[in-house]
């Protein structure tokens, strides 16, 4: 069980003042009593819960800038937040920390001509493609809490969703940042222009995981829709048979649109959830094939061959936009319906090699033997981002240790066959003690480094990512007369 850090009693001990400073800064969006204070304790890995010193909602990136300026100025840690959507503890509050919640930043600026989007952080991803789907075009990341994540989160986190096999992750579909760093600096990454060569520290703002700086502002790149869509749903009697699948599209060069996995203990849940109306089956694949008309009709027919070559029991065409909808509504209540069967879930992250996954999902179901929980595998089938649920109550005694004990083994499994401890939902707290798994401590004091260089007081999301995090001064990185130790950047 994740044992989470001490407060320092110096820090706590100036709560009061901090509050003041911050009301002087954002006078309408300080919140410092603990009564209001617990809603913002925790994010959507519920097991941990930590009310944080003060929370600060500001409007405007000067408002960001200052309070980064005191920060620094007075040594005191920075928690950024979107909407609280992360699943591994990514914006869980530390209790000698400012909560810098950033949902009140939430301005559009649709640029057509150049197919983008600026926004700031608190826009919501579904609000990216209500902006601007009247035009016919649309924001391709998806994950399955767009309509409450945050653009914001989604950079911090480098999020994914049901579309990333063709369209990519975040990282694919920024263009640009604007990033206040520690101590108030604003420096801009990337943009509306082609790159001009150097380091492509953009790349590396995505997936910082809130380490880095605060992103306020984003330029996102907008495709327009295609021309035709089929979603297929394709049923199996058996789990490997659906993961078998799943390689051969992928090996015969066919890459669809989004290409989704679900397993039986999953179809039944969301079944008594939503009723999408999937067939009876141990495991569906629900798949989306687009562009010109003639290559659509192609691909979906091949993949149909493919299925049945494979011993799929049947292979559905949704016929209407009402039924395409209906099915892709039960793949994103899937986590959310899990609430029927336990009242608390760990949404694992792994990725691994596609053909892996009949061997891998074979292992998870001998893993919840092991550990007596429930688990429904849910997942971006096409990447090998795996999603297992783990289901437990954590008031019943051991479940919880159970619980995690089961979600560490599925990640090791996912590093021991090639893959990577996560694929859009970051490290946070939730893998950090996972680190050393994948990477060696020479990699892990390279990540520090570069954490180091943006942030060498250690102020910046503390207690995330790095099982442990060693001072920034014995790597040789120190604040030089109040200065960043790199003067090259971008500025505002």
């Amino acid at each position: 069980m994740l044992e989470l850090a001490q407060p320092d009693p110096q820090i706590l001990a100036r709560r009061p003042e901090i509050a003041r400073a911050m009301r002087e800064i954002v006078p309408d969006g300080t919140i410092a009593d603990d009564e209001t204070l617990t809603a913002y304790d925790g994010d959507a890995l519920t097991a941990y819960h930590q009310r944080p010193l003060v929370c600060v909602l500001p409007e405007d990136t000067d408002q960001v800038s200052e309070i980064m300026r005191y920060a620094a100025r007075e040594g005191v840690r920075i928690v950024p937040r979107g909407a609280g959507t992360s699943l591994s503890g990514g914006a869980l509050p530390s209790a000698d920390a400012i909560l810098l919640g950033l949902s009140r930043m939430r301005r559009i600026q649709v640029d057509l001509e150049n197919r983008c989007v600026v926004v700031q952080p608190g826009v919501t991803n579904a609000s990216v493609t209500r902006a601007v789907e009247t035009a016919g075009f649309y924001y391709a990341p998806d994950p399955s809490s767009q309509i409450a994540c945050t653009i914001g989160g989604n950079v911090a986190e480098n999020s994914g969703g049901i579309h990333c096999l063709k369209y990519g992750l975040t990282t694919q579909n920024l263009m640009g940042v604007e990033m206040v760093l520690l101590g108030g600096e604003r420096v801009r990454f990337g943009g509306k222009h082609l790159g001009d060569g150097g380091l492509d520290i953009l790349s590396v703002v995505a997936g910082s995981e809130g380490l880095l700086g605060v992103v306020t502002e984003a330029t996102l790149r907008i495709l327009p829709r295609p021309p035709m869509t089929k979603t297929l749903l394709i049923a199996f009697d058996g789990v490997r048979a659906a993961a078998e699948t799943v390689a051969a599209i992928i090996a015969q060069g066919i890459i669809p649109a989004a290409l989704e996995f679900m397993d039986r203990a999953c179809i039944e849940v969301v079944e008594a959830f939503c009723a999408p109306k999937y067939p009876v089956a141990e495991a569906i694949l629900i798949l989306e094939v687009d562009g010109m008309a003639a290559e659509v009709t192609e691909d979906a027919r091949r993949i149909a061959d493919i299925a049945r070559g494979l011993s799929a029991t049947s292979v559905h065409e949704c016929g209407s936009e009402e039924e395409r909808a209906r099915a892709w509504s039960g793949r994103k209540a899937a986590f959310g319906a899990m609430g029927r069967v336990k009242p608390d879930m760990l949404c694992m992250d792994g990725t691994i090699p596609r053909r892996a996954l009949p061997d891998v999902l074979e292992k998870i179901a001998r893993y919840s033997e092991k550990y007596r929980l429930g688990c429904c595998n849910v997942f971006h089938a096409g990447d090998g981002n795996l999603h297992p649920l783990i289901v437990f109550d954590v008031m019943a005694p051991g479940e919880l240790e159970r619980a995690e004990a089961f979600g560490a083994d599925i990640l090791k499994l996912c590093v021991a066959v090639g893959g990577v401890l996560t694929g859009e939902h970051g490290v946070g707290v939730e893998k950090k003690a996972l680190m050393g798994e994948m990477f060696s401590d020479v990699d892990l004091k390279q990540q520090e480094r570069l954490k180091c260089a943006f942030d060498p007081g250690a102020l910046l999301n503390p207690g995330k990512v790095f099982p442990t995090l060693s001072a920034c001064v014995e790597s040789g990185y120190m604040h030089v007369h109040g200065r960043m130790p790199f003067a090259n950047l971008p500025r505002m």
